[in-house]
């Protein structure tokens, strides 16, 4: 019996390196990594134009609660960011803390984006803001003339669309107080004083977080297709693998000291001190390691009326790989 040949797209980091250059193969595939941007990816394997994916997690989600997910997920997570980072304030606003958002115009290119519903869940579970007390501008960051990929309805929660004038912008000029995104506007890399973070010292403060919650906030997730998955099942383990092995070798190179092997001085150093947050293994897939950040994704969601029910974490992924005793999960 011959291999299968897959297609695969997503965006190219340290932790699927292995995979794409072929150095980690899936067993009994052949894998055609076509590697893009996330939001090419998402778009494309949304339109079952690939086998399997990378896809935002809250997309998927969300597809599941609707009852028409047309994939089957693997706890394979390919991006994870801490997002209050991701919340930018006008410096001339007057907001100096998170409750000073109440009342305020904030910016986001995608209501439903997954930055946005964990910058919101953070708001909401640390601080008490609520989605009702902002008044939500969608639109591009960059450029004017962004659509929404979704459109929106909440009760209460009130949500204005901008086609005239980009996100940054319009922060940099004060017609919104804030903006919550996932690419740091570029008025702020330019150097504009008008723009600053919400909070200052952002990694303390996403450090102080996670030693509360035990949540590192997951972006992506790799989807397979799910008529391709219910032919042949097995694949769900062999990718699983797969990506659980490309990974590790990704972690294992970053505690190499000599010679560096990532172009930043003192990366040692760094490394050591995500060990001593994070433990070893500090990008973890599986289900049981990601339990409670899955949980909150999943509650958030739903909480922030996107979601119709609250999803169970094993809904999410395919049956056969959460059985597999061959898989820490």
């Amino acid at each position: 019996m011959g291999r299968l040949s897959l297609s695969y797209a997503g965006h190219l980091s340290d932790r699927v390196r292995d995979l794409y250059h072929g150095t980690v193969v899936p067993e009994g595939i052949d894998l055609h990594f076509l590697p893009m941007s996330p939001v090419q990816a998402f778009n494309r394997v949304l339109r079952g134009e690939f086998a399997c994916g990378e896809m935002s997690f809250s997309t998927y989600i969300l597809r599941v609660a609707q009852g028409n997910a047309p994939f089957v997920a693997i706890p394979v997570f390919p991006s994870r960011t801490f997002r209050h980072g991701a919340i930018y304030v006008n410096t001339a606003a007057g907001i100096a803390a998170p409750t000073d958002l109440k009342g305020r115009r904030v910016g986001v290119p995608e209501y439903s984006m997954t930055a946005a519903v964990w910058a919101r869940g953070v708001l909401m579970h640390e601080y008490g803001v609520q989605p009702d007390d902002i008044h939500w501008v969608t639109g591009g960051l960059t450029a004017a003339g962004r659509r929404p990929l979704t459109d929106v309805r909440i009760d209460g929660v009130t949500i204005e669309h901008e086609e005239q004038r980009a996100l940054n912008d319009m922060l940099a000029d004060g017609a919104i107080d804030a903006l919550i995104a996932p690419q740091t506007p570029p008025a702020l890399l330019a150097g504009d004083a008008r723009i600053g973070y919400l909070f200052p010292d952002v990694p303390s403060v996403e450090r102080a977080y996670f030693a509360k919650t035990r949540i590192f906030p997951i972006m992506h997730t790799v989807v397979i297709r799910r008529d391709v998955w219910e032919r042949d099942p097995w694949i769900a383990i062999s990718l699983q693998q797969a990506f659980e092995r490309s990974k590790a070798n990704c972690l294992a190179e970053l505690a190499i000291d000599e010679p560096l092997p990532i172009s930043l001085p003192w990366i040692g150093q760094y490394v050591r001190s995500i060990r001593d947050t994070f433990g070893d293994d500090f990008w973890p897939y599986g289900i049981e390691p990601n339990r409670p950040t899955i949980e909150a994704l999943c509650g958030f969601l739903h909480e922030q009326g996107l979601a119709p029910r609250r999803v169970e974490v094993n809904e999410l992924f395919a049956p056969n790989v959460q059985a597999s005793a061959g898989i820490r999960l």
